[in-house]
């Protein structure tokens, strides 16, 4: 020994190229690991239990023949019908057809077992013990969407407790003036973009996603309606950027790598940041100095968390939210609320066009409930074919397509053993088409108590089998719009 430290003394390179080549070796055998050996490992197990699906192919896995049936199917003229799962899902479709409803496909190196049967989905997703939560989000992907959404556990119950009287109707309430103003304009500029013979050609998408923006504006932030629009239009972007860096989701430190895209989506980020936390310092500082609280989303939010942080009779900051984690729910108002909304009304619309009979159904049950009047918030839950409506859209055209869910344990799921590591897809466009599930529901009947019994069956289902997006401010704006588009039309 006492031979061997003076050698290697007097020669340091050896000390340095000897860790080097340790620690490459280690970060190969990780690479090995994450990329190959566990991959397949996971694909054992799961075809051990007579689950078939797709080859794995490393690193990618199926996302670049995702990508290349999904062109291929919107290179095709879309039918004019409601079966929108072959160009929306392709992937999904295909797959479920060859292997079977409870098969697997591969997020990158991640197996990802799609599950369509309700009674495997509600256990799913009404798991308490920590075997399945919510996907982590990707750094890039925490730029877009944090917040409620993609909390677990505890701190998911503290979130969802303080924002809970966000969302009561009573508050709720206080808003319609917000969603009648931005309908209002809205209604107005289309009329006034009539031509001489009556009619004019209308996008309504870009229509309805600038008309949930001004509502989210208003309805979140009220008088600091100009600032919220900025962010609105910040977050628009965000999402456009976020979409183009999907692919490279699954690349280890993909946050790091120098792309314009990524540049853009963190410069995005902190002016979204610098002018949240902007409004929120002004509110504070208003609440401080004996300022009254806001109607809005921020100022019933704000009032909750203080509320809460001093619950137990002196202000304890634990109890409370960050300013961090309110500035994250705000950005989920938007991207949650416009998305979910713009794009529920904007189907509304065109399956109204597509079915003038059910159109004209609507309009004579809004106009039997409130003439010429605006609508109150009590009136719009009485709209039963109205009702029908929204939830027929909903389940043809679900704004988002699938949910996600990772295993963290080991979990029992029906006769599977899922082993930690894979992820559960409920594609949400392919249940809500199953014939087995629905059946037939845009009925053709004109009699009125078929009807009402027809919607109520279909609430009860949709309740229990679908997946309810948008909540209670999405829903009260759909009516409210829609029932105004009814009148415009």
């Amino acid at each position: 020994m006492q031979h061997i430290l003076p050698q290697l003394g007097s020669n340091p390179w050896s000390l340095f190229i000897g860790a080097f080549t340790l620690l490459f070796l280690w970060g190969l055998s990780r690479a090995l690991e994450w990329a190959w050996l566990r991959p397949k490992r996971l694909e054992r197990a799961l075809r051990k239990q007579g689950l078939r699906g797709t080859m794995y192919r490393p690193l990618a896995g199926d996302l670049k023949e995702n990508a290349r049936v999904n062109r291929e199917a919107r290179a095709k003229p879309m039918a004019f019908s409601h079966d929108i799962v072959p160009r929306v899902a392709p992937l999904f479709l295909r797959t479920t057809t060859e292997f079977g409803k409870l098969s697997f496909t591969w997020f990158g190196p991640n197996p990802r077992v799609t599950v369509m049967d309700p009674v495997l989905i509600k256990e799913i997703l009404s798991n308490k013990f920590g075997h399945v939560e919510k996907q982590k989000a990707s750094r890039l992907g925490r730029l877009v969407i944090v917040g409620l959404a993609n909390h677990n556990g505890e701190k998911w119950a503290k979130h969802r407790r303080i924002l809970n009287p966000t969302f009561h109707a009573e508050k709720l309430k206080r808003m319609l003036p917000a969603f009648s103003t931005c309908c209002d304009e809205l209604v107005d500029r289309w009329e006034n973009s009539v031509g001489i013979d009556g009619s004019f050609e209308l996008d309504v998408w870009p229509e309805m996603q600038n008309l949930a923006g001004d509502v989210i504006s208003r309805a979140a932030f009220g008088s600091s309606y100009h600032e919220g629009r900025r962010i609105f239009q910040l977050q628009s972007e965000l999402g456009e950027c976020f979409m183009k860096a999907v692919p490279t989701l699954f690349i280890p430190f993909n946050w790091y790598l120098p792309t314009e895209n990524n540049k853009r989506m963190k410069q995005i980020a902190r002016e979204i940041r610098t002018l949240l936390m902007g409004i929120i310092a002004k509110r504070e500082k208003d609440a401080q100095n004996g300022g009254t609280t806001k109607d809005d989303l921020l100022g019933i939010l704000l009032e909750s968390n203080m509320r809460e942080m001093g619950q137990n009779g002196k202000s304890d900051s634990s109890l409370g939210m960050t300013t961090d984690d309110i500035i994250e729910e705000c950005k989920l108002f938007y991207f949650a609320g416009e998305e979910t909304t713009s794009v529920l009304m904007t189907w509304t619309l065109v399956v109204l066009c597509m079915h003038p009979e059910w159109q004209q159904k609507a309009r004579e049950e809004v106009l039997q409930q409130f003439g010429r009047e605006k609508p109150d918030f009590d009136g719009l839950s009485r709209l039963k074919v109205v009702s029908m409506i929204l939830y027929e859209v909903l389940r043809l055209y679900p704004p988002v397509v699938t949910v996600s869910r990772r295993t963290y344990k080991t979990m029992q799921l029906g006769d599977l053993t899922i082993p930690p590591g894979v992820l559960l897809a409920l594609p949400i466009l392919l249940i809500h088409t199953m014939t087995l599930t629905y059946g037939a529901l845009m009925l053709p009947s004109s009699n009125r108590h078929a009807l009402l019994k027809a919607s109520h069956k279909q609430q009860r289902m949709v309740s229990q089998r679908s997946f309810p997006l948008g909540g209670a401010h999405a829903s009260a704006l759909g009516r409210i719009l829609l029932y105004l588009r009814l009148r415009w039309g």
